[in-house]
């Protein structure tokens, strides 16, 4: 909006301009396709109101009317806090209940002249709120919140506070090498200190995702006295499937690693692992390839 005000000024403000150089309004108009009366309009705005007066001003008027009463119209806002996870239809509903009227669209309406038209705003309000006050959440809330973090993590948007809270786990197809046959890579980086392993394996099961975790990653934070307490996949068959007879899913359950999984069909959403894997393959196994031999790599 900003943006397209100052693109209309500079438009206006160009023909007061042109005007002034060429010392001949009717010119000025010519160039620039505008009326004489237009350039006096603009230039009377300008003397009285200053840059400002050429803004274009919105003639749409809301008719308080067709408003709903300020008391409930409070009720809503209250009760979108209240129930952040509610929809317009079951907002309607359930005020019903209470012996408030308001239809579906009248929710929208009012939602949108307080920004919280959508999930995320009316939890961003609920936080305000509870930083603001320090109320006491209700179990709906704490849900909501609860269900707004794990979105966030399997959209790619994560959360992480000191090294082992959260690390990402993926699978990186290297090739197939003559021989051997396919080989892929398990790979797993620390989603807070960045720090990286991984390990070659010719099969892609849940047996060689849980070996990487024994062999190189528990270890390697158990050395440092660091616990190992989330970790992040796609849903690749590897990762996923029923915990009592899936390896990896049991892997987990033992060293009571809590497992979230990012959004499906997205794999950008592990984004920090696919980003490793591009490093490793140009920095590594492009300018490697053909040079050394797969033991020493294995």
């Amino acid at each position: 909006m900003i943006q397209s005000n100052q693109r209309i000024i500079k438009h206006k403000l160009g023909l007061l301009n042109l005007a002034e150089e060429l010392g001949n309004v009717s010119k000025a108009c010519k160039v620039m396709g505008l009326s004489r009366d237009t350039f006096y309009r603009y230039k009377s705005a300008m003397e009285n109101g200053g840059v400002e007066a050429l803004i274009d001003k919105s003639r749409r008027k809301p008719n308080i009317k067709n408003r709903v009463d300020e008391v409930v119209e409070q009720t809503v806002v209250e009760y979108a806090i209240e129930q952040p996870a509610h929809g317009q239809v079951r907002v309607s509903n359930e005020l019903r209940k209470r012996g408030v009227f308001v239809s579906a669209s009248g929710i929208r309406s009012i939602w949108l002249r307080h920004q919280l038209e959508n999930f995320k705003l009316r939890l961003k309000a609920l936080e305000a709120k509870v930083a603001e006050e320090g109320i006491v959440l209700t179990e709906a809330q704490v849900t909501a919140l609860e269900r707004k973090q794990h979105d966030d993590e399997a959209c790619g948007e994560i959360e992480t506070h000191h090294p082992g809270y959260l690390g990402s786990q993926d699978t990186f197809y290297v090739g197939t090498l003559k021989g051997v046959g396919r080989v892929y890579q398990q790979t797993f980086v620390d989603t807070y200190s960045k720090v990286a392993c991984a390990k070659l394996y010719t099969t892609k099961t849940p047996i060689t995702a849980a070996d990487l975790l024994n062999d190189k990653v528990l270890p390697l934070f158990a050395e440092h006295g660091l616990p190992m307490l989330r970790i992040l996949t796609d849903r690749g068959t590897e990762y996923c499937g029923k915990a009592e007879q899936h390896d990896y899913q049991l892997y987990l359950a033992i060293n009571d690693i809590e497992h979230t999984k990012t959004k499906a069909r997205s794999p950008q959403t592990n984004g920090i692992c696919e980003r490793f894997h591009k490093t490793i393959l140009q920095e590594f196994y492009q300018i490697c390839s053909g040079q050394v031999k797969l033991a020493t790599v294995l």
